[in-house]
């Protein structure tokens, strides 16, 4: 069984994506660390973000594992990954990546901006994940504070915005809901809520199989 979990930043998806996968038993990919991680990989050698050469090279020197998420989650790297992700032949070096990994014996849960349109047209469950802005930049301003970095809202609401234009915009895998995705808004859902919702979307479709 591949689920593919898709939605903008701060929107949930990842800890939901992180719990179905302990649910069911199934290896979980959160795709946006493989564009985080080619950031990074240009941040820390001091290339340009735009410098089509140096981000090609980078993601297809990536593997699956050893991924430090605590160096990748920064807000200049969450920029950057945008930035990486809408050059073509980054994602085309990723893509092959992730449908193997969706395609391991038992499937996969993965979550991302294209799983459900680009990566697992064929996956038997999708979620399209989403809250409102102002939510989801009051969780990332949370979530900054539990790490100790200083925390400026106005800021960080300013950054999901430019990141959701950034995503829904781009001309190759822009960020949209699945024609056959469950929509869930996590709005107004707290993290047990949420996945119990999603644990029904996911039980209604077995239970139809």
């Amino acid at each position: 069984m591949i689920i593919a979990l898709d939605g903008p930043a701060a929107s949930g998806k990842g800890t939901l994506a992180r719990r179905l996968a302990t649910h069911y038993g199934l290896p979980h990919l959160d795709t946006g660390l493989l564009y985080r991680a080619t950031a990074r990989a240009l941040i820390d050698q001091g290339y340009n973000l735009s410098d089509t050469a140096a981000a090609i090279s980078a993601a297809r020197g990536l593997a699956l594992t050893d991924f430090k998420e605590e160096t990748l989650r920064g807000r200049d790297v969450g920029a950057g990954a945008s930035l990486v992700g809408a050059i073509p032949e980054v994602r085309a070096a990723l893509f092959e990546m992730q449908r193997a990994f969706a395609h391991r014996p038992g499937g996969a849960v993965l979550d991302g901006r294209d799983i459900g349109t680009v990566i697992c047209p064929e996956a038997d469950v999708k979620i399209f994940v989403t809250a409102n802005p102002e939510t989801r930049a009051t969780r990332r301003a949370l979530e900054l504070k539990e790490r100790g970095e200083k925390v400026d809202y106005e800021s960080i609401l300013a950054d999901i915005r430019q990141r959701d234009a950034l995503d829904a915009s781009r001309p190759i895998a822009p960020l949209k809901q699945a024609e056959d995705a469950y929509r869930l808004d996590t709005s107004k859902l707290d993290v047990d809520a949420a996945f119990a919702a999603a644990l029904a979307i996911v039980e209604s479709h077995v239970g139809a199989k």
